[in-house]
């Protein structure tokens, strides 16, 4: 049987498995017929023209993990910010971990969206923010929305502050020969309030793994949100990762995407304005190698005067691995004194690492500054002539250059044992012990 098939015989189980109200029914159902009629994204859609999932689809995942896998902590201790206090909402194979978790009632609200869906208590939350900002046309988004139950609900009420990151993983034991999960998760960060959140998928062995996964960010006035995406997965897993973020009057919000494992990766990051003097960051690194693929499509939808937009990947490929980065910017014509930059830098390393950069501008508006820029090149041969002249060894010379083209992204890191984790990660991929504190 097909994967669409699977999932479409799926659904009915897993409808039967809980109690919606009809509000949700409605949502469910219209989502699974929209998956239904368009299926899997193939590469004849423009927006996955240089992504192809064909590969993938053949394993025939298991969509019901069997039971809650128990792990030690000790065990993944590693995937952990372990060197500070932190809120931890983690699941294993889709399924939620209280051993693992450490929440907190101390004025938030982080559960589970298990719970947030189906307790009368969160009904008006629920129906105000659910799918409200997610793609109702996007297939994977559909599926998504249409087994959507476990995953992470957090919502961080007016002027708080929260003290602690929050990190968000999501373990794949291994345990099924091959599993597909699709966390969902609704983050609501209210007037004035401030929080830090880490999300991670990480696979413990070598067994296929799907996780399609979407992400729904509400940010309210003057709200700031640090989002950070840690992706360094084993190369048997592929993520699909769509992140969707409406924003208020004078908010900021933050994303930034740390791309180093996994097969294919796929990021979707939308971000909607829906207010005056509002500030979004989208900010990511990507050094992959082998025959790994990283996708990054990004939206930033300027509809109203006054905001700014801020863009800036950075990539390093090895190998035959390949890379595609599609950003928009879209300014509405009411959208004046936009200032929108977008700006694409890649490193191949080799004759057979692949990229694809299309950035993009659609302008209605006429008083604005909006730009972008691409850059596709090897590392500077006359650099690596000086360094080497200085006596660096040649291997040191290049992973000083691809370090320190990294790090205009690295340095607006929030969270110090976070940029040290980082930077620790872009030294063992660059394959080199750069002699100093990270």
């Amino acid at each position: 049987m097909e994967l669409k098939e699977k999932m479409l015989a799926s659904f009915m189980a897993f409808e039967e498995k809980i109690k919606d109200n009809e509000d949700l029914h409605e949502v469910r159902n219209h989502a699974i017929k929209n998956f239904e009629n368009k299926g899997f994204p193939t590469k004849k859609e423009e927006a996955w023209k240089y992504t192809s999932l064909n590969a993938i689809l053949k394993n025939d995942f298991s969509v019901f993990p069997k039971k809650d896998n128990a792990i030690e902590f000790k065990d993944v201790k590693k995937y952990f910010l372990h060197e500070i206090d932190t809120y931890k909402v983690v699941f294993i194979d889709g399924i939620f971990s209280s051993f693992l978790s450490s929440t907190t009632h101390d004025g938030l609200d982080v559960c589970l969206m298990a719970s947030a869906l189906t307790k009368p208590k969160y009904k008006m939350v629920i129906d105000t923010y659910f799918n409200q900002i997610a793609s109702k046309e996007e297939s994977l988004t559909s599926l998504n929305t249409a087994f959507s139950l476990e995953g992470a609900y957090i919502n961080i009420p007016k002027s708080k502050v929260v003290e602690k990151p929050i990190e968000i993983i999501y373990f794949s034991t291994g345990n099924e020969a091959a599993l597909m999960v699709q966390p969902r998760n609704l983050i609501i960060v209210g007037e004035n309030a401030h929080v830090q959140i880490v999300e991670r998928h990480q696979s413990l062995n070598s067994n296929p793994v799907l996780t399609n996964s979407v992400t729904e960010i509400f940010a309210q006035k003057r709200a700031i949100v640090d989002y950070y995406k840690v992706q360094n997965d084993v190369q048997t897993a592929n993520l699909i990762d769509n992140t969707y973020i409406a924003q208020k009057q004078e908010s900021r919000v933050a994303v930034h995407t740390f791309s180093f494992g996994g097969n294919i990766t796929r990021n979707n990051l939308n971000f909607y304005h829906q207010g005056e003097r509002i500030d979004s960051t989208l900010k990511g690194i990507t050094i992959i190698g082998d025959k790994q693929h990283v996708d990054h499509y990004t939206l930033v939808h300027h509809a109203q005067p006054n905001c700014e937009s801020h863009q800036n990947y950075k990539t390093i490929l090895h190998d035959n691995s390949t890379g595609v980065f599609n950003g928009k910017i879209f300014v509405e014509k009411e959208a004046q004194k936009t200032d929108a930059f977008q700006q694409n830098n890649n490193i191949l390393i080799g004759d057979k690492a692949t990229i694809n950069a299309k950035p993009q501008l659609e302008i209605f508006a006429d008083d604005v500054k909006c730009s972008h820029g691409c850059t596709i090149g090897q590392l500077d041969e006359s650099a690596m002539f000086y360094m080497q002249q200085r006596g660096i060894p040649k291997k040191e010379a290049k992973a000083l250059l691809m370090y320190a083209f990294t790090s205009e992204v690295t340095n607006s890191i929030k969270i110090p044992e976070l940029k040290a984790k980082i930077g620790r990660i872009i030294a063992d991929k660059l394959g080199v012990n750069m002699g100093f504190d990270l």
